[in-house]
């Protein structure tokens, strides 16, 4: 298995290390900084911030890394996810990421109607097809984390792991919740993607302010 550390330009740039040793990453669209560990998307107003992340990914891997809200949810809307095994990336703002699917953690009081999308919080699912085209394949109802989204809890980084069996198609993403990482929600990509390959980790926020770093 293959630890994916993507926000290890982040140690890089705390411990001094030459740029050519740093991964190469582009910060595509919205506002970002890097300060001490931590990655920052500045901008609560970027719908289609992004970051992209050169990360050749293959077999099985596993992404870890810690999230923490900064600003802009007053509005009552925003989100984050991941694309992984993306094809390519595109250096501006885009609704897709090349051929990847998406792992998207939504926070939105009124969705469109007939969006898919439950009220409130929720995780979704999406494979893109282009920088311009993607289809939602799940949606899943996260009400029952919804009282978990205090002030208190919200200054402190929620940690995220996800696997992913590149050669089954078999996607985990473990419950943040459980300390011991024993619960996790699951699909299977169609088997016509299979085997999984990429070159990209795109890391996208939508109308929010937050901040990324590598799980130690």
């Amino acid at each position: 298995m293959k630890r994916l550390v993507f926000f290890v330009l982040v140690i890089g740039t705390a411990v001094g290390l030459v740029a050519q040793q740093l991964p190469e990453h582009y910060f595509a669209s919205g506002s970002w900084s890097i300060q001490g560990d931590r990655v920052y998307q500045n901008d609560a107003n970027a719908r289609i911030a992004k970051v992209n992340i050169r990360a050749p990914q293959s077999g099985s891997m596993l992404y870890d890394f810690n999230a923490r809200y900064e600003a802009g949810a007053e509005d009552g809307q925003g989100g984050f996810g991941i694309h992984i095994f993306a094809d390519s990336a595109f250096n501006g703002p885009s609704w897709g990421a090349g051929s990847s699917y998406l792992l998207w953690l939504n926070y939105d009081e009124k969705p469109l109607n007939n969006s898919g999308i439950p009220a409130g919080l929720s995780g979704q699912v999406y494979r893109s097809y282009s920088n311009t085209r993607m289809d939602l394949l799940y949606s899943v109802d996260l009400n029952q984390y919804a009282d978990l989204l205090t002030p208190d809890n919200l200054a402190y980084p929620v940690s995220f792991r996800i696997w992913v069996n590149g050669d089954t198609g078999e996607v985990r993403i473990y419950d943040p919740t459980d300390p011991y990482f024993s619960t996790y929600y699951y699909f299977n990509v169609d088997k016509k993607d299979i085997p999984l390959k990429g070159d990209w980790v795109v890391v996208r926020t939508n109308g929010i302010k937050l901040s990324f770093a590598p799980e130690q």
